[in-house]
């Protein structure tokens, strides 16, 4: 598993969705996931301190798990497949370790609130990730590229030049 931070969220221009970067630990690396609006909302307010009068979702299921004794662990991205990406959240409770499966945008929305460590597989960070001068020509075959094309064609439209500064 390889950790990773929340970098940033990123709005498109031409979609109705959300990017969520996560930056690799150790490396250039981020992994792009695209998210609903809702969920990016989660993550950008509690990523930039915003306090709610009320408490939202996933505010009340950090509460949930905490009163019934239980603790996040941490989360992991462990899957992705035809261009979707799985979850799990991990739970201590009575002694056990308990992986619930989640959407990762649920999950991550949660482990900010949880302040716990985010992991992705390795298979998905080596097939999934991106590097800021990555160009994906030499790396994939035309098939792949062109079923890739949303992606990039998304990635190139973000402004990546302010990625690793603390203004998110």
């Amino acid at each position: 598993m390889i950790e990773v931070a929340i970098d940033s969220v990123k709005v498109s221009l031409v979609s109705p969705y959300r990017v969520v970067l996560l930056k690799d630990q150790s490396s250039e690396r981020f992994l792009p996931i695209w998210i609903g609006s809702s969920e990016a909302e989660a993550i950008s307010l509690q990523m930039q301190g915003v306090e709610v009068p009320r408490p939202l979702t996933h505010d009340l299921l950090k509460r949930v798990i905490t009163d019934m004794g239980g603790r996040v662990s941490h989360v992991v991205v462990t899957d992705l497949r035809q261009d979707t990406y799985y979850a799990h959240i991990v739970l201590d409770i009575d002694e056990r370790h308990i992986e619930i499966d989640s959407r990762p945008s649920d999950a991550l929305a949660l482990a900010l609130r949880a302040n716990v460590k985010i992991y992705v597989s390795d298979a998905v960070m080596r097939g999934a990730s991106i590097a800021p001068e990555d160009d994906i020509s030499g790396v994939v075959s035309k098939e792949e590229q062109e079923r890739l094309s949303a992606f990039s064609d998304f990635i190139d439209t973000l402004d990546l030049d302010d990625l690793g500064k603390e203004d998110h």
